[in-house]
C-alpha cells in the first residue's frame, strides 16, 4: 500500500511543480515529515521556504498558492499555513481510524513494498580466520544484520554476505606456528584461541629472527602456489573458525547466504591488474602498480606489490566485479568501522572509473568501548565476544528472576536469554552507527529507559491485556467494533502508529536503525501513558474494543520493528 507520507508528498509536489512550470528546481526536497510539536498538527513541509529563496517569492505567499491548489486525501482534517511558510496538516480521526484498519489487516502492518524487484548486496561482520570475534566485531554484525532485515522487510531481494578474512600474510606465520609451538588438547578445547596463541608466538619470532622471517614467507607462497599440504591446513583454521562463528551467529539470530571469504576471489586478482593496466588506469611506481587518485583527491592505491602480491584492494575490487555479474545488485552496502573510510574511498573511486554501475555505500560506524572496570581482562586484551554474550545472559538472568520469581527455571533461562541478547544489540543499534559506544550494563539492562528490556516489557504487558480481554469476554471479536479515536493520548498514541512504514524507509535509507529504535521508544513511552490513563477491560462496550485493537497493533508495531532490530520479543518477562 501507499504510506500517509507518500500520498502526501506526492500531493504537495504536484501543487508546487504546479506554480514551476512543471519542473522542481534541484536539491531541493518537497517533503512532508512528522510535525516536531503536535500542536501544529501532524505533518509539516517547509518546501515554500527552500523555493522561495530560490524563486525571489514571499514563503509565505508561495506555500498559499501550493495549498490553494494542492487536493488533498479525505483524510485530511485541516491545513494550515504557519509562520514564514509552513504548512501544517492535520489528520481526521476517521483517517487514523481508516489507516489503522488497513494496517491491522496487513501481515506487514503498513510497511511499503518499496524494494520490490531491486537488489542490495549486504556485507557486514566479516571476521578474520584465526582469531576470536571480540567486542569490535558486534557493531558490524548487529548494524549490518538490522540494516539487512529492515531491507527485506521493504521487499528488496538481500543476498548478505560475510566476507571472511581468510588469506594473506597471516597464514605463513599461522602455519609454522602450527608446525612448533601447537597444543593439541588445548586446540581440542578451544581452538580458535588455541591458533590466535600460535599466531602471536609466530609473529613475535618473525619480528626479531630473520630466519624464521624467511620460513614464514616461503610457506606462504608455497600456499599461494596451492601445495597440498599447506592448503589442508589451510582449510583446518577456516573451518575450526566457521565452527566456532557460527555459534555466535546462532546465538545472535544472524544468518547469511553467503560466506565467501577473500579467498574465493584470489584466482582473479591478476586480470584485475590486467584490466587497470588496460584501460591505463593503474602503472608502475617504484615496482608496485598503483592507481592514483589526484583527481578524486585521494592518495594513490596500490593493486600490486612490488613483491608481486596482491592487497586488500584488489580482492575488494574483484569482490565488485563478482557481485555485479552474478547479481545485478542496485547498490552494495559494506558495514565497517571508521578506520577503513580511506580505503573504501579509494575502492569506490577505481570502480567508478572502471564504469561498475551501481551503488556503492560505506556504513561506517564508531567504535565500541568498555568503561574500565568492566571486565576483568589483562592489559591490552580484547574482549571476546562470547565472554560479552555470557555475562549479558548471566545479568539478564538476575533481571528476570527478580521480577518473574513465579516463572519455571527453564522459562526462566529462556527469557533471560532474549533479554540479554536483545540488550547487547539494543545498546548498539539505539545510538547513531557513527557515534562512538560506551557500553554499560546498567543503561542495557534498564526496564526504564530507551532500552531492549523496556520495549520488551511493553509488548509483555499488552499482551497480557490481550489474554485478559480474551479470558474475560470469550469468543468476542474486537475487529467487528469500529476504532473510536479520542482526542488527548489516544490520538497521540495512533498518530505515532501510523508513521511505522515511513519510518522503516528513512531508517533504511538513511542506514541508520537508531531512527526505527527511537521511534519503537517513543511509541513504547506513548502507550505506558495510555495505558496508564484510559481504563482498557472496564471501558464500556465499543470504547473497549477499539482500545483493545489499539493495543494490539501497538504490539505488532513493536514485535516487528524490534524483529527488524534482531531482538525477540518473549510472553513474558
Amino acid at each position: 500500500g501507499v504510506t500517509i507520507e507518500q500520498s502526501l508528498n506526492a500531493v504537495i509536489r504536484e501543487a508546487f511543480r504546479g506554480l514551476f512550470d512543471g519542473e522542481l528546481p534541484d536539491g531541493v526536497e518537497v517533503r512532508f515529515l512528522p510535525a516536531g510539536d503536535e500542536r501544529f498538527g501532524d505533518y509539516q513541509c517547509n518546501a515554500a521556504m527552500l523555493l522561495g529563496r530560490r524563486a525571489g517569492r514571499v514563503p509565505r505567499e508561495l506555500a498559499a498558492e501550493a495549498v490553494a491548489r494542492a487536493e488533498f486525501p479525505g483524510w485530511v482534517e485541516r491545513v494550515e499555513i504557519a509562520g514564514p511558510g509552513f504548512i501544517n496538516v492535520r489528520l481526521s480521526a476517521g483517517g487514523l481510524a481508516e489507516h489503522l484498519a488497513g494496517m491491522e489487516s496487513d501481515a506487514r502492518h503498513g510497511i511499503p513494498q518499496v524494494g520490490e524487484g531491486r537488489t542490495v548486496v549486504m556485507d557486514y561482520s566479516s571476521p578474520n580466520v584465526a582469531k576470536p570475534m571480540h567486542i569490535g566485531h558486534i557493531r558490524s554484525t548487529v548494524i549490518g544484520n538490522a540494516l539487512d532485515r529492515m531491507y527485506r522487510s521493504l521487499g528488496y531481494r538481500v543476498i548478505a554476505d560475510n566476507h571472511i578474512g581468510d588469506w594473506g600474510t597471516q597464514f605463513g606465520l599461522l602455519i609454522m606456528g602450527y608446525r612448533h609451538f601447537l597444543d593439541r588438547q588445548a586446540l581440542e578445547r578451544s581452538p580458535v584461541e588455541e591458533l590466535e596463541r600460535i599466531y602471536v608466538k609466530s609473529y613475535e619470532r618473525f619480528r626479531n629472527d630473520e630466519e624464521w622471517k624467511r620460513r614464514a614467507r616461503l610457506e606462504l607462497v608455497k600456499l599461494q602456489r596451492g601445495d597440498e599440504e599447506n592448503m589442508a591446513l589451510w582449510r583446518r583454521f577456516v573451518d575450526l573458525s566457521m565452527t566456532e562463528f557460527e555459534r555466535i551467529y546462532r546465538r545472535l539470530g544472524v544468518e547469511f547466504d553467503l560466506v565467501r571469504g577473500e579467498s574465493y576471489y584470489r584466482g582473479e586478482l591478476e586480470e584485475i591488474v590486467a584490466e587497470l593496466q588496460r584501460r591505463g588506469l593503474a602503472r608502475e611506481s617504484e615496482g608496485a602498480q598503483v592507481v592514483f587518485l589526484d583527481e578524486e583527491k585521494l592518495p594513490p592505491c596500490i593493486v600490486r606489490k612490488r613483491d608481486g602480491g596482491f592487497n586488500y584492494a584488489t580482492t575488494d575490487l574483484a569482490t565488485i566485479r563478482s557481485r555485479l555479474q552474478e547479481f545485478a545488485p542496485e547498490r552494495i552496502v559494506y558495514v565497517t568501522d571508521e578506520r577503513q573510510q580511506l580505503h573504501f574511498r579509494q575502492i569506490f573511486a577505481i570502480a567508478r572509473r572502471l564504469g561498475w554501475d551501481c551503488g556503492l555505500v560505506h556504513v561506517w560506524f564508531g567504535l565500541m568501548r568498555l568503561p574500565e572496570g568492566t571486565f576483568s581482562t589483562r592489559e591490552g586484551n580484547v574482549i571476546k565476544l562470547e565472554l560479552l554474550l555470557d555475562e549479558a545472559e548471566r545479568r539478564a538472568l538476575e533481571v528476570v528472576r527478580s521480577a518473574s520469581p513465579g516463572m519455571d527455571g527453564r522459562q526462566q533461562r529462556e527469557v533471560a536469554r532474549a533479554v540479554g541478547i536483545g540488550a547487547v544489540k539494543y545498546a548498539d543499534l539505539s545510538q547513531n552507527p557513527q557515534s562512538m559506544v560506551t557500553f554499560t550494563w546498567e543503561k542495557a539492562l534498564a526496564l526504564n529507559g530507551n532500552s531492549a528490556p523496556y520495549l520488551q516489557y511493553a509488548c509483555a504487558r499488552v499482551a497480557s491485556v490481550l489474554d485478559k480481554y480474551r479470558e474475560r469476554f470469550p469468543g468476542r471479536e474486537p475487529a467487528d467494533y469500529p476504532f473510536l479515536i479520542a482526542d488527548g493520548v489516544e490520538r497521540r498514541l495512533a498518530a505515532r502508529l501510523v508513521r511505522f512504514g515511513d519510518v522503516v524507509v528513512r531508517a533504511a535509507h538513511a542506514y541508520r536503525p537508531n531512527l526505527l529504535a527511537d521511534y519503537l521508544y517513543d511509541v513504547a513511552q506513548v502507550y505506558s501513558s495510555y495505558y496508564q490513563q484510559v481504563p482498557f477491560l472496564k471501558a464500556e462496550e465499543g470504547l473497549r474494543e477499539s482500545r483493545v485493537r489499539l493495543s494490539a497493533i501497538t504490539a505488532d508495531v513493536l514485535r516487528n520493528g524490534l524483529n527488524m532490530l534482531g531482538i525477540e520479543t518473549p510472553e513474558r518477562i
